[in-house]
């Protein structure tokens, strides 16, 4: 290592600069891994990892290491039978009760006597079994502390291993960007102890001392601000319901009627007219061996009775994913080329994507009530997005060397939309609407919750009664659904 190079290494690591140099060029002579051991990085855990900045390996350590005093203290201090002891105090509680009322019936010489006798004998039991499980627990309490010191050993060895190849690697990093934290900061190194200390402290003593700890089991907070907060959202959802009903009329009367309309194509005509159509689409789309599994897969909703409940499904369906898609893809192409609009566009649709369905279905109900027009809505919120996504990707990646030789042989705009753009983006676009149509599908069991009828309606019931079979059988024929649309919009983009 030349004299320059010394001089960064020492400006980088700071202290013990010959033990760093010698072990980065043994690290750096060999391609694969190489053993060298950090004694202070193996004592000091993730306080040495975090000191050098390097968190990506301190928060692994930092939560293996707890644990792994967590389990000491719990095998040395702790009460592992406490929680077995609290369910038995409840269940006496609840025997003593029992056997004042068997008292009581015996004197009245009532004719659920046996009932009582036969409750307290199992709850008599139960106290057995548990009183055996707490036993267990606690005898259970060396084995635990010794898990907890293999693993700590364990974990001690792990870091002192990997200190010096994260730290030459993160050294070689420097050197190219030394924007890059180097050396041991003041500010680094208090923050490092602290938090490591103070998740260290407070994790063991909770569980190996819960009396002592109590105060901070449960976040300090006043039930009053949560009421407050209820109602205040309440009060705006009922401002938005009064002064825009208006507004979410006109969408239920657009929902109902595109809605009507394919209820009318699916479910009213023939089935043998839609069975030939959706078999001469796919035919036409993906092929013969597509359409002989389709066939299959109408066959068994029809013998099954499905059918026309399949049909009410592909209506709602229908339905929700194009209202998507005819505003998705326009929206796509209107953000592809505006950077801004689109960043404010993107949180508004990670909110729609990670929000889960059961509470987006709340305002939804508030807005436009229960029924199948609320179970369009929340099949658009929840499936919506990808169309609009992949549209956005599918166009910014037209390669801009294409584009610019279209408009330097006079392409107008549209030119260049219609035949340059959507074209090549094609691809990326389908793929969206097929994700936008699997997406809406999976709420088939949602959207029944609020009205929607078809095959969710058999899931749901199934999952209410405990009907496996029926439950079984219509969850098959809403795979076969998926597996229909699936074919027919994969095919037409391969």
């Amino acid at each position: 290592m030349s004299s320059n190079n010394e001089t960064l290494l020492t400006e980088f690591v700071v202290t013990n600069t010959k033990y760093y140099k010698e072990n980065f060029e043994k690290i750096g002579a060999k391609s694969g891994f190489c053993w060298t051991f950090n004694v202070v990085a193996a004592l000091l855990g993730p306080i040495w990892f975090g000191m050098r900045g390097l968190w990506n390996w301190a928060l692994p350590f930092i939560i293996v290491e707890t644990f792994a005093l967590i389990q000491l203290g719990r095998g040395l201090f702790g009460d592992l039978g406490a929680e077995a002891n609290d369910r038995i105090a409840q269940i006496e509680g609840t025997l003593n009760f029992r056997r004042q009322q068997l008292e009581a019936a015996i004197n009245k010489q009532a004719d659920n006597v046996d009932v009582f006798q036969r409750n307290i004998e199992s709850l008599e039991k139960a106290i057995n079994d548990i009183q055996a499980e707490a036993a267990l627990a606690e005898a259970s309490a060396i084995w635990v502390a010794l898990l907890g010191l293999a693993v700590l050993i364990f974990v001690k060895i792990a870091q002192g291993v990997i200190a010096n190849s994260a730290l030459e690697r993160r050294f070689s990093e420097w050197l190219s960007d030394n924007t890059i934290a180097s050396g041991l900061g003041a500010f680094r190194t208090c923050i490092s102890i602290g938090f490591v200390s103070l998740v260290f402290s407070i994790s063991v003593v909770h569980y190996s001392f819960p009396e002592i700890t109590g105060w901070f089991s449960k976040f300090p907070t006043d039930p009053q601000i949560r009421l407050d907060a209820i109602d205040k959202v309440e009060q705006f959802f009922d401002f938005i319901i009064v002064s825009g009903q208006w507004f979410f009329d006109i969408i239920t009367f657009g929902i109902r009627t595109v809605l009507d309309g394919l209820e009318v194509l699916f479910v009213d005509t023939p089935w043998i007219v839609i069975a030939s159509f959706i078999l001469l689409l796919t035919w036409l789309s993906a092929g013969s061996s597509a359409a002989i599994y389709v066939a299959g897969f109408l066959a068994y909703m029809g013998f099954l009775g499905f059918w026309e409940k399949a049909m009410t499904t592909l209506a709602l369906l229908g339905t929700a994913a194009c209202i998507s898609i005819v505003i998705g893809i326009p929206i796509g192409l209107f953000c592809a080329r505006r950077p801004r609009l689109y960043a404010v566009i993107r949180p508004i649709m990670d909110f729609m994507q990670t929000m889960p369905a059961f509470v987006f279905m709340i305002p939804v109900i508030a807005f436009f009530g229960t029924g199948k027009p609320a179970a369009v809505v929340t099949t658009m919120i929840f499936g919506g997005t990808p169309v609009v996504r992949l549209t956005v990707l599918g166009l910014r990646g037209v390669p801009e060397t294409i584009r610019e030789a279209a408009i330097a042989y006079g392409a107008t705009k549209w030119y260049l939309l219609t035949k340059v753009d959507l074209p090549l983006a094609a691809p990326s676009i389908l793929a969206g609407v097929n994700q936008t149509i699997m997406l809406s599908l999976a709420m088939v069991v949602v959207a029944s919750l609020i009205g929607a009828k078809g095959l969710g309606e058999d899931v749901l019931e199934a999952l209410q009664y405990a009907s496996v079979g029926q439950g079984i059988l219509a969850g098959f024929a809403i795979l076969f659904c998926a597996m229909i649309l699936d074919r027919v919009v994969q095919g037409k983009r391969e």
